[in-house]
């Protein structure tokens, strides 16, 4: 008899993420990038100029190594030996030519776990796919510090992955700023942490646990904010540099995850925060979706993640356009040509304006849509306006049909 539905459901994404990270390491050492991964990289690049935060640095782990085990980064081979694929090394008794060049080490996948159980659910399937496939699997816990007792916790999590088999595996304690308010700055420096210890592990991808519920979640969030069709299209499923963080459970319902820690018998911390009315997501989820179910009937979830992955296409292939229409708006000199500005469509027309101001110094996460309509209200609406001030101390003003955008 098979696993349950639920853990066949989590173990089936990751093993297809898992081949895909295979794929791309296959094509790369043969020196032809995946179109898919190239895709994923720009529309990342268009993303951080129309809206991506800056994020903070991270300190160094905490290691906690148990005794017997090897020290942290030191590559550990596949416990169980994969079916064979391109690039995975060869079993250590099988003969090598002397003439064969040495095969490249597998690859090691990361997966961020907060002990909660969609990331849980995640660390398990991952640490039962992985060696299947010959692929290292370790995990990142991060410690934010803002509860009592957090360091302990971080440890006990830690452990736990390790009792899966995945190593390495760190407890990395992080210092949370204030930028941003209390979600926005905790997540800034989670991110951090983890880019970190990528970097550290020499990690070819990172695995995340947000679900579809999380991803309904953020369309909400996003529409809230009224920032345009960039902010409705959620979560990647492939993002950051290199397209090192994968989504793979954002078509599976957070009960799922759920359910597969619970017939595999794996201990599961609730965080306390997300119950916590004081944070925007908390009283979303336990109080804003609810209320949109009982009122459009079941069904709103799965259409929020729909809706984000229709928005993500339309904003990349918007975000392509402006890239291209950028280049043709400039006149001898480089300078925005209002008259050309003129002639794009709205939509294409304010992302090369975004984009113009971010070159200039302005901070995209502090960049809103009110400052880009201001500034799109010199080419559209011109009646001898003056500059319009922007963050970063940049400012955007016309000059005899030029648009100047730039600091000071």
């Amino acid at each position: 008899m098979g696993p349950h539905p639920a853990v066949a459901a989590i173990r089936l994404a990751v093993r297809r993420v898992l081949n895909d990270i295979l794929d791309e390491q296959t094509s790369l050492r043969a020196g032809a990038p995946r179109p898919e991964l190239q895709a994923a990289h720009a529309a990342q690049t268009a993303q951080a100029a129309y809206g991506d935060r800056t994020r903070h640095a991270a300190p160094g782990p905490r290691t906690g190594q148990p005794p017997g085990r090897l020290p942290l980064g030191v590559p550990v081979p596949s416990r169980t030996p994969g079916r064979s694929r391109p690039g995975t090394p060869p079993p250590a008794h099988a003969p090598r030519s002397a003439h064969e060049p040495p095969s490249p080490p597998s690859p090691l996948v990361l997966v961020a776990c907060s002990g909660g159980a969609d990331s849980m659910a995640l660390a398990s399937a991952l640490a039962f796919e992985a060696p299947k496939l010959g692929v290292r699997a370790g995990a990142v816990t991060v410690d934010h510090g803002l509860q009592t007792g957090s360091d302990l916790r971080a440890d006990e999590v830690a452990e736990r992955l390790r009792e899966l088999g995945l190593d390495p595996v760190e407890a990395v304690a992080v210092t949370v700023g204030r930028d941003g308010g209390p979600e926005a700055a905790a997540r800034d420096a989670r991110y951090a942490a983890l880019d970190a210890a990528a970097d550290r592990h020499g990690a070819a991808a990172i695995l995340l646990g947000h679900t579809r519920d999380d991803q309904a979640e953020t369309v909400l969030l996003g529409l809230a904010r009224g920032s345009g069709i960039r902010s409705l299209s959620g979560m990647a499923a492939v993002s950051g540099a290199g397209g090192r963080y994968r989504r793979p459970f954002l078509h599976i319902d957070r009960q799922t995850a759920r359910k597969a820690c619970m017939v595999q018998s794996l201990p599961v911390w609730d965080d306390p925060h997300n119950a916590d009315p004081a944070y925007t997501r908390s009283r979303l989820r336990h109080e804003g979706l609810p209320a949109l179910e009982k009122a459009l009937g079941k069904g709103v979830v799965e259409a929020l993640a729909r809706t984000a992955q229709l928005s993500r296409d339309d904003a990349d292939a918007l975000d392509a356009w402006a890239g291209q229409a950028e280049a043709t708006v400039r006149d001898d000199a480089g300078c925005l040509a209002c008259g050309k500005l003129s002639d794009l469509p709205p939509a294409v027309r304010r992302r090369v304006l975004r984009r113009a101001a971010i070159d200039a110094g302005a901070p995209a996460g502090s960049l809103f849509a009110r400052h880009i309509e201001e500034v799109d209200r010199l080419i559209t609406a011109w009646r001898g306006q003056g500059a319009i001030n922007l963050p970063g101390k940049v400012v955007a003003r016309r000059q005899g049909g030029r648009l100047v955008i730039r600091q000071g």
